[in-house]
């Protein structure tokens, strides 16, 4: 199978990696917030690292949104409502991203006014945990849930084009029916969150995506699938 690796694969394979690392970045920096007991006091004291992360959620917004931009061409040659399908749930999946940022943030700033005595204990908790009970459904909704829809749409194309090797394509498709899956049992509570069951679900798509970047990276996509 001739391949043809362009700026334009390259790119594309350099925005998944900088997704799935801007992603684990962004989720060891809120710890303070997200996996503390005492996350009003220690969110305040970690102000620059929960601002880190926000920031890197927000580079994560874009390295998606460039997922989106770099495959919709590949895509659309295939079938354009499958690639104008993609597009739509990728960027759904980033309006949820965004809000969970805003709630990082907001959350930070309840932080800041229960420390210094703005705001009373008794409400900074109530609006805490309002707030991370909205970061908490955003991530359910958009790096489970719809990240499998996206992830779908375009392993299928990948397998009906040949774009990239089948076993590739095929390996997305079972990826992206699981971490759909885990979304839908966290929605229920079937699967608690970043629970084992749930991360050995998640597990697949992280590795998928790694998987495919290197592809791009270093022989792009089937050119004759491509012409």
């Amino acid at each position: 199978m001739k391949s043809k690796r362009s700026t334009a694969t390259v790119v594309t394979g350099l925005f998944f990696i900088a997704a799935t690392v801007s992603a684990i970045v962004g989720a060891i920096l809120y710890d303070p917030l997200l996996n503390n007991i005492n996350y009003l006091a220690d969110g305040a004291k970690n102000a620059n690292r929960i601002a880190g992360g926000a920031l890197s959620e927000i580079f994560l917004c874009s390295a998606n949104i460039g997922t989106a931009m770099m495959l919709y061409p590949y895509l659309r040659k295939f079938n354009e409502s499958i690639g104008i399908g993609y597009v739509f749930f990728r960027f759904l999946e980033v309006v949820f991203i965004a809000i969970g940022v805003m709630s990082m943030l907001s959350l930070l700033t309840v932080s800041k006014a229960a420390v210094s005595g703005t705001l009373d204990m008794k409400s900074a908790t109530a609006i805490g945990e309002t707030l991370k009970a909205s970061y908490h459904w955003a991530y359910i909704l958009g790096p489970n849930l719809i990240l499998g829809i996206n992830t779908f749409l375009y392993s299928y194309a990948f397998y009906k084009t040949g774009l990239v090797p089948k076993w590739l394509a095929v390996f997305g498709l079972v990826a992206a029916m699981l971490i759909f899956v885990a979304g839908t049992l966290l929605m229920f509570g079937a699967v608690p969150l970043s629970s084992a069951r749930h991360l050995l679900m998640a597990l697949p798509i992280a590795t998928f995506e790694m998987v495919l970047a290197g592809r791009l990276l270093s022989r792009g996509v089937n050119q004759i699938a491509y012409d």
